[in-house]
């Protein structure tokens, strides 16, 4: 898999198979936002389809990271095709506040996973993951002026978006939504998502989103945590991007990839999203 056109940290944390481990987290930072759970209340059906919600979001996650140009422009297309239509009362998926916190959490979620599964980031890199990360949010819209230039800028802001975090009714009903899908035969792998969420989340959201904690709960994390730092960076490279190789060569796949369209089952006849404002995994 040539990924030499592909920006070099970007790279190299998109292809560890352990970010994934931070998806259910990203996901419910993102919805804590009341005008993001309000879109994605009315616009996904993840629900009725979790895997599908996860590829579309996997596609534009890698397709983005890890794409030739031409796979990169295809995506980001399709994505910011759709997201013009999601919009309404107190939400629009082009609001660069909403996009830039979209892109905020990616960074976010990332930085903190990879650190604890893999290992610590120079400064220097933390400075180019975050410039290169921009582009998730920019590709759909966000002016590239709004994105922190520096560390401590993007820790000011992320301190005061935090602040401004509200988990209200719909953000619990997609968080319930997320870890109890339709499909019972995927409760045990949504089960292990919100184990990991709740050992990522703060005390107040996770509490907040009616996660089960207790202080048995946070020592098998930990133990967790410690067991995979030992063991998953002495894999093989190989297994260790299984998932994303796979993934891209899904999306080269006859073509590329197209968004799915709603199932029968789902009530929605809204057009869904990709990813963005439910994140990874949370809408196509």
């Amino acid at each position: 898999m040539d990924l030499s056109h592909a920006p070099p940290v970007l790279r190299r944390l998109n292809t560890e198979a352990s970010i994934l481990a931070g998806a259910g987290y990203a996901i419910l930072l993102q919805v804590a936002h009341p005008s993001v759970a309000r879109g994605v209340a009315e616009h996904s059906d993840f629900a009725a389809r979790p895997l599908d919600r996860l590829r579309g979001t996997l596609y534009y996650v890698y397709g983005t990271a890890l794409g030739t140009p031409e796979e990169r422009e295809r995506v980001q297309a399709i994505v910011r095709a759709v997201h013009r239509r999601v919009r309404g009362p107190g939400y629009d998926a082009l609001d660069p506040e909403l996009l830039m916190w979209i892109g905020a959490t990616l960074y976010h979620s990332a930085v903190r996973v990879y650190e604890m599964t893999v290992t610590e980031l120079t400064e220097e890199e933390h400075a180019q993951f975050l410039r290169e990360t921009s582009v998730y949010a920019t590709a759909l819209g966000l002016p590239q002026e709004w994105w922190p230039q520096s560390i401590e800028e993007f820790s000011e802001y992320w301190e005061n978006a935090y602040a401004r975090l509200e988990v209200g009714p719909d953000a619990v009903g997609l968080s319930e939504g997320l870890f109890r899908p339709n499909n019972r035969l995927l409760w045990p792998m949504c089960e292990t998502q919100r184990f990991l969420s709740g050992g990522l989340l703060e005390p107040e959201l996770r509490e907040q989103f009616g996660i089960p904690w207790s202080e048995a709960r946070q020592r098998r994390f930990e133990r967790l945590i410690r067991l995979t730092r030992r063991v998953y960076p002495r894999l093989p490279k190989a297994v260790r991007s299984l998932p994303s190789t796979l993934y891209l060569r899904s999306m080269r796949k006859n073509g590329g990839w197209k968004p799915t369209k709603p199932s029968k089952a789902s009530k929605s006849t809204r057009p869904t999203c990709p990813i963005g404002h439910g994140g990874e995994g949370s809408r196509d």
